[in-house]
């Protein structure tokens, strides 16, 4: 196994017993959703650990190939040939390395949540969508699927009934609303279970998103 991404942890203030890994966007790095803990207003008693990775510090293309925390390199604007579908793969597993470590630690995987925002969630919908183990959770945020003509052949059957949270931003320029709303419905041809929301903001959180966050995380580690 290579070497396990660099994390920023936050640590539950009762027994650990359940654990949120979260990826970022483009350009953030994994302090980026550390303030959003309080915010979530989790009951100490779940024992949840958050885990926030940060993505390697690569060249990305759109942007002149200025060296940034990225999850893949973005090659254009136009959401269906940005991907770069090597890179995305290779976060994905550097992201199942840190949900092997935690089941190593005696977290099982049904009470990790893997989530993500932007580019961080369209690592997280790849990724949960293939894995072998059953996730409690699946959290994609302001994002859409990458690949999704081969989500057919690749997909797992493991997370079908996992609730997949997707929340979107209806005045998004960066990732438009209807992206992630055509991502959702592939998910949802493929048999897995979403849950969409989407609120009056752009490419951004909202604190109505966050406590419908937090009642998600507690519904599905309850």
């Amino acid at each position: 196994m290579s070497e396990l991404l660099p994390c920023v942890p936050v640590e539950p203030t009762a027994e650990h017993k359940a654990t949120v890994i979260w990826l970022h966007g483009l350009g953030a790095d994994g302090h980026d959703f550390e303030p959003i803990v309080p915010e979530l207003k989790l009951p100490a008693e779940l024992g949840v650990k958050f885990i926030f990775p940060h993505a390697p510090v690569i060249p990305v293309t759109i942007n002149g190939g200025y060296q940034m925390r990225a999850w893949y390199d973005i090659r254009n604007a136009d959401l269906s040939q940005r991907e770069d579908e090597a890179g995305v793969r290779q976060s994905a597993e550097q992201v199942q390395q840190l949900i092997e470590h935690e089941i190593e630690q005696g977290i099982p995987a049904d009470r990790i949540i893997l989530a993500g925002f932007s580019q961080g969630g369209a690592v997280t919908l790849h990724l949960a969508t293939r894995l072998k183990q059953k996730l409690a959770g699946i959290i994609a945020l302001s994002t859409y699927l990458t690949i999704p003509d081969k989500l057919a052949d690749e997909k797992s059957n493991a997370n079908l009934n996992t609730p997949i949270f997707m929340a979107h931003g209806q005045q998004d320029p960066v990732v438009p609303m209807q992206r992630g709303q055509y991502s959702a419905k592939v998910l949802e041809d493929n048999g897995f279970k979403v849950q969409w929301s989407d609120y009056p903001m752009p490419h951004a959180v909202c604190l109505e998103e966050i406590q419908a966050l937090g009642k998600y995380i507690e519904e599905v580690l309850g």
